[in-house]
């Protein structure tokens, strides 16, 4: 009987153990807070694309050292209270790390939360200078707000423009302001004058009219939009009815060129794009990236795509390679720098990186890349 017995006790903990091996392990949990359903969602939802495609990917390929990844989204409906929600949802759920959120007035509003819950976000295009030199558990893979307006200045003052006027979305003051602001200053110091400013609310009922009329009354010779895809689009198309020959340009915000010329039609003919990636690259990497996005979407990548997919591939870099008990923060600053499509990530003590910028035109509805 005791034989016995013991021979039952020994079938049941081999079957338990044949069971657990079988079991796969629990995945690793990475999070993705972005704008999904506002107005200016096409920025959120290049971000998606961008880390699903990346997830995806690395999954097919084994995982995170055997582990899968889940993904988890919320929307933060680029809303306050909407995202307070929504980042409390993702701290409860208690994720490696978060990307996210996608614009700086969404990081403001949930900095506090991720911050007093000791969870580490790494954002793909959070840009303002308000985020820059803080150690905080923030990480931003872009550069900031101030080194892409330097360097628009620049291309306008060589182009010739010598009197601008700046339209920028309000509702992201914490991204609009320090944007104008840097460009007036380099515009500036170079010869040139920021001849007005306009801020407005990302709304339906904006009347854009209005705000270009404030603009041409100090007689600029270029405008600059600040704002998402959708309302630069609306700008630029009562800026060509308004003044017709006036030279436009947008910041990094609107750079999904492809959406804003379905968008503004022949209003955003030859209008000037700040990107983050360069177009023209024949490198492998770049090619595999591009062919696999328009594969697995059907439609051509944005800026913020291939931003988002750099910053996923960061995030599984990190993992892979930190230690058993090493939280995130200490991984993502031990491990670097890191290779991107394009360009390598390097983050400093603060968790901040930079990033090269270029410029496109839109002509017959394609982007030309300046050289």
């Amino acid at each position: 009987m005791i034989l016995h017995g013991t021979s039952r006790l020994l079938g049941a903990s081999c079957l338990l153990l044949a069971l657990a091996a079988c079991t796969p392990p629990e995945p690793i949990r990475i999070g993705l807070l972005a704008g999904l359903s506002d107005r200016g969602s096409d920025f959120g939802e290049s971000v998606r694309n961008g880390v699903i495609l990346a997830v995806e990917q690395q999954n097919q390929a084994g995982g995170i050292n055997g582990r899968k990844i889940e993904l988890l989204v919320r929307d933060d409906g680029q809303d306050k209270d909407k995202a307070r929600q929504a980042a409390q949802e993702l701290i409860a759920l208690h994720p490696d790390i978060i990307i996210g959120p996608v614009t700086s007035s969404m990081a403001a509003v949930v900095m506090p939360l991720f911050n007093q819950a000791g969870q580490i976000i790494i954002s793909p295009t959070v840009a303002s200078t308000d985020f820059y030199g803080k150690d905080d558990n923030l990480f931003r893979v872009n550069c900031t707000t101030r080194e892409a307006a330097i360097q628009h200045a620049r291309v306008l003052y060589e182009r010739g423009s010598r009197r601008v006027g700046l339209a920028f979305d309000a509702s992201n003051l914490p991204f609009g302001e320090t944007w104008v602001k840097g460009f007036s200053s380099e515009f500036e110091k170079l010869g040139g004058v920021t001849s007005s400013t306009a801020g407005f609310e990302s709304t339906a009922s904006t009347r854009f009219s209005d705000v270009i009329n404030r603009l041409l009354a100090d007689r600029p010779d270029a405008l600059i939009f600040v704002a998402s895809t959708l309302d630069t689009a609306r700008l630029a198309q009562q800026a060509r009815r308004l003044a017709p020959g006036l030279p436009l340009s947008s910041s990094e915000w609107a750079a999904s060129g492809e959406a804003l010329s379905e968008m503004g039609g022949s209003a955003v003919e030859g209008m000037l794009m700040t990107h983050a990636y360069n177009r023209d690259d024949p490198g492998v990497a770049y090619q595999n990236f591009r062919n696999a996005f328009k594969q697995r979407f059907q439609r051509e990548f944005g800026s913020f795509s291939l931003l988002a997919y750099d910053t996923a591939n960061v995030v599984f870099a990190a993992l892979q390679k930190r230690d058993k008990d090493e939280d995130m923060k200490a991984a993502l600053l031990k491990y670097g720098p890191y290779q991107g499509v394009q360009q390598e990530i390097r983050f400093d003590t603060n968790g901040d990186a930079t990033r090269r910028v270029f410029f496109t035109e839109i002509h017959d509805g394609s982007l030309h890349q300046l050289k």
